[in-house]
């Protein structure tokens, strides 16, 4: 079907479809192309999406894809009642190494920060104190709803004897956030870039066993790139909290090599990773989700994130001085709730 689909509607004769983890791919003319739902995207989304990608290709990051325009010329075409994107990149494998995800992912900050364009759709920059206070907003109105009413199930008790905790972390984090923005002065490298809505070690690939790596589009927000590096901190604290000192140790030497932080870089990324967002989007998606499996699997995790809550603040007290933070040098400030 998406053969067809792209032999009808772009003009492009392929030889092959394969799956690359959540993508559908087709191989032709030394061409992978991906197939993508622009969930709920427009038309000038895309476009300015797409002008990102050009603008990073044209610094030399090969492994970002283009966007194809359909034979009417629209970058979001509808086949058999679906929409659809195409992403094309002239991909050979890549052969397995190690990859400095560090450097590699300062180097994209680097080309990134020299989009020029204005950034109207997708920017960020500036907004973490709104987005987050909606946020809590959004939840404190429901947990006070739940408040005087018998707990519909195990996953309801722990939320609302949770939330009190994660409401004050929260305040700290925005606190943290405006006191740097007051005390602060940006610096040249503090300009928004190119960022990921969650930048992780699989953000990248390698996709399946092909050894396709792809800078997917969608993944795209302007942002400060403290976003990117608070986001992998997480992800990987998360992934193990018992061996994650030695590769956040590495990630940021690596990251510095490229691209040296400045103090308020470090207060930004701090902020971010005091802010619970792991908490917030584990309620969230309860309460989006209709499945009774991915409620069972929200309840459990959860469960995880408060029994290590002890844990989190160990790690944010430990973060400045693991992650190779200059904590004198910069006068980073360290809340002192954490080390009582």
């Amino acid at each position: 079907m998406l053969q067809k689909m792209l032999e009808n509607q772009y003009g492009i004769e392929t030889q092959e479809y394969i799956k690359l983890d959540t993508y559908d791919a087709l191989r032709g003319n030394g061409w992978l192309y991906l197939i993508s739902n622009p969930a709920g995207r427009e038309e000038a989304d895309i476009s300015e999406l797409g002008k990102i990608a050009e603008h990073l290709r044209n610094y030399g990051d090969q492994n970002v894809p283009i966007f194809l325009q359909s034979k009417e010329g629209n970058l979001i075409t509808t086949w058999e009642q679906n929409k659809y994107c195409v992403l094309a990149n002239r991909q050979a494998d890549e052969k397995q190494r190690k990859i400095k995800l560090g450097r590699k992912l300062a180097k994209f900050h680097e080309r990134g920060k020299r989009v020029p364009f204005q950034i109207e759709r997708s920017n960020r920059i500036g907004k973490w104190k709104e987005l987050w206070e909606k946020r809590l907003e959004q939840m404190e109105k429901v947990w006070n709803g739940l408040l005087f009413q018998t707990p519909e199930d195990e996953f309801e008790r722990l939320f609302i004897e949770s939330f009190p905790y994660y409401l004050g972390l929260t305040e700290n984090a925005i606190q943290y956030l405006v006191d740097t923005e007051l005390d602060e002065e940006p610096g040249e490298t503090d300009n928004g870039t190119v960022c990921h809505e969650r930048f992780s070690k699989k953000t990248w690939g390698p996709l399946s066993t092909n050894q396709y790596f792809i800078k997917n589009p969608f993944d795209w927000v302007f942002d400060h790139r403290s976003r990117d590096l608070a986001e992998w901190t997480r992800e990987r604290y998360f992934r193990n909290f018992q061996t994650y000192d030695v590769d956040l140790k590495q990630f940021f030497e690596e990251y510095q090599s490229v691209a040296p932080l400045t103090s308020f870089s470090w207060r930004l990324l701090y902020s971010r990773l005091i802010f619970p967002l792991h908490y917030f989007e584990c309620i969230e998606n309860y309460y989006i989700t209709r499945s009774e499996q991915d409620k069972k699997t929200l309840e459990d995790k959860l469960s995880k994130i408060l029994r290590q809550s002890g844990e989190y603040e160990k790690f944010l007290a430990a973060f400045f001085q693991i992650s190779g933070a200059p904590i004198k040098r910069m006068n980073l400030p360290q809340p002192e709730w954490l080390f009582k």
